[in-house]
C-alpha cells in the first residue's frame, strides 16, 4: 500500500471513528472552538479598535505636536504626564511664539472657553454639555477637521472680533433639522453668532467634533475671560518637513520666550500626536495578553478532554485495534490513525471557533465604527495551536492503542 493511499485510508477511518462517536466528538469540539472564539474574537476586536485609533488619529494630524502647559494632567493607564504645577501658558507667550516660529509649518493658538453651553436658536436648544474652543485660523487644519460646508476663519473676523461660529453636527442635530445653519444666528446667554461653516462629522469617533463649536480666540477672550487662562499651541509642519528636527526648534524657540535658563528644565509639554497613541496602545496589550491567556487556558482544558475522549476510544476499539493487527497492521499505522482522529476533531474545533471568532468580533469592531477585519496572524495561530492540541491530545491514546497485544485484544468484550 503506498503512503498516499495509506494517508487517505487512515483519514477515512478517522472520520469514520468521529461520526460514531458524535456526542462526544461535538463536545469537545465546543470547547476548542469555544477557546479559539474568545482568543480570535476578541483579538479581531482588539485589531479594529486599534485600525479606528490610527485612523483617528492620522485625520486628526499624525504629523503634529502640541505645547502645553504642565498644569493639564494628562494619565493614561500607569503613566502621568504632569510632574509640576507649573505655570500657565499666557496669551502673550503664545502669540509670540506664533509671530517668531518661522519653521514652515501652521500654527495655532487654542484654549477651551466653556464645557457646558447651551445654544439656543428659535425655539430649539441643544444639551448643557457643548464644548466652545476659542481658535485662530490654523486650528482646524492642524486638528484634521474638514468642512461640510461653509468656511473658516478670516483675518478680519480675527482682527475685528466678530461673532461667527463653526459648529459640529449635534449643533445642527439639535438646532437646525430641517434648516440649512449657515447664516443664521445662535444664541449663547449675552452673545449672538453667526454660523459661517459646518463641520464634516466622524461618526462615535473618540476624537470627534460633533459636539463642539468654535469661535474666534479674540471673541473668546473677550466673552470667556477668567484667571490663569492657558493656551494651547498646535504646530504642523508642511509635507515633507521634519517633525523631530521642528519639534526641536520650537522647544527651543519657547524656552527663550519663557525666560528659562539653560541648565532650567522645560516647564510645558512638547508633545507629538503620535505618543498619543503611543500610550493608548500601550495600555491595549495588556488586554491582548488577558485576551490570550483566556483562550490559551479554555485551549488546555479543550487538550484534556480531547485526549479524554481518545483514551475512552481507545478502551473501546480494543478488538478493532486486535483485528486490525491480525490483519497485518503495523504499530506505525495503529498509531497515525489515532493521532489522525485527534488532529482532525482539534481542526474542525478551530475551524468553528474561527468563523465565530471572527463573527462576533468584527460586531463588536463595528459597533465602535471600525471597518470589518480579519487578524490573519491570529487565525493562523489559531490553526496552529489547535494543531498541536489534536497532537499533544492524540499522542499518547495513539501510543497506548499501537501497544495493545493482538491477541488480548481480539479476546477484549
Amino acid at each position: 500500500m503506498s503512503r498516499i493511499t495509506l494517508f487517505y485510508e487512515n483519514i477515512r477511518v478517522a472520520f469514520k471513528a468521529i461520526k460514531s462517536n458524535r456526542v462526544r466528538a461535538v463536545l469537545t469540539m465546543a470547547i476548542i472552538a469555544f477557546g479559539i472564539m474568545a482568543l480570535v474574537g476578541i483579538l479581531t476586536a482588539i485589531d479594529g479598535l486599534k485600525s479606528t485609533l490610527t485612523e483617528q488619529f492620522t485625520m486628526m494630524g499624525a504629523n503634529s505636536f502640541s505645547i502645553t502647559s504642565r498644569s493639564m494632567r494628562v494619565q493614561m493607564g500607569a503613566r502621568d504626564y504632569r510632574t509640576k504645577n507649573h505655570a500657565h501658558i499666557s496669551y502673550r507667550e503664545a502669540a509670540e511664539f506664533k509671530e517668531r516660529f518661522q519653521e514652515p509649518a501652521w500654527v495655532s493658538i487654542s484654549f477651551s472657553a466653556s464645557r457646558l453651553a447651551e445654544y439656543r436658536f428659535r425655539n430649539n436648544k441643544t444639551n448643557p454639555n457643548i464644548n466652545i474652543i476659542g481658535s485662530d485660523e490654523n486650528y482646524l487644519t492642524i486638528a484634521g477637521e474638514e468642512f461640510e460646508s461653509g468656511r473658516n476663519f478670516s483675518q478680519e473676523d480675527l482682527l475685528n472680533s466678530r461673532h461667527v461660529v463653526i459648529i459640529g453636527q449635534d449643533i445642527v442635530r439639535f438646532l437646525f433639522p430641517s434648516v440649512d445653519p449657515l447664516g443664521k444666528e445662535i444664541i449663547l446667554p449675552g452673545l449672538k453668532l453667526t454660523v459661517i461653516g459646518v463641520i464634516k462629522s466622524k461618526g462615535s469617533s473618540m476624537m470627534g467634533t460633533d459636539q463642539v463649536t468654535i469661535i474666534p480666540i479674540t471673541t473668546a477672550r473677550q466673552y470667556f475671560s477668567r484667571p490663569n487662562i492657558t493656551y494651547n499651541i498646535g504646530v504642523m509642519p508642511y509635507p515633507s518637513v521634519s517633525l523631530d528636527m521642528m519639534t526641536s526648534e520650537a522647544e527651543s524657540i519657547f524656552r527663550i520666550i519663557r525666560n528659562l535658563d539653560p541648565r532650567d528644565e522645560s516647564d510645558f509639554n512638547v508633545q507629538k500626536s503620535d505618543s498619543i497613541i503611543e500610550i493608548l496602545m500601550d495600555n491595549i496589550k495588556y488586554v491582548t495578553l488577558a485576551a490570550t491567556i483566556i483562550g490559551l487556558i479554555t485551549l488546555f482544558g479543550a487538550a484534556v478532554g480531547l485526549m479524554n475522549i481518545m483514551l475512552v476510544s481507545v478502551t473501546e476499539r480494543t478488538r478493532e485495534i486486535g483485528v486490525r493487527k491480525a490483519l497485518g497492521a503495523r504499530k506505525s499505522v495503529i498509531r497515525q490513525q489515532f493521532l489522525f482522529e485527534s488532529v482532525i476533531i482539534g481542526q474542525m474545533g478551530g475551524l468553528l471557533g474561527i468563523i465565530a471568532g471572527i463573527i462576533i468580533g468584527n460586531l463588536v469592531s463595528l459597533g465602535m465604527g471600525s471597518s470589518f477585519t480579519v487578524p490573519w496572524l491570529w487565525v493562523i495561530g489559531g490553526v496552529i495551536a489547535c494543531f498541536i492540541v489534536g497532537i499533544a491530545s492524540g499522542y499518547f491514546p495513539a501510543v497506548k492503542a499501537s501497544a495493545v497485544d493482538p491477541i488480548e485484544a481480539l479476546r477484549y468484550e
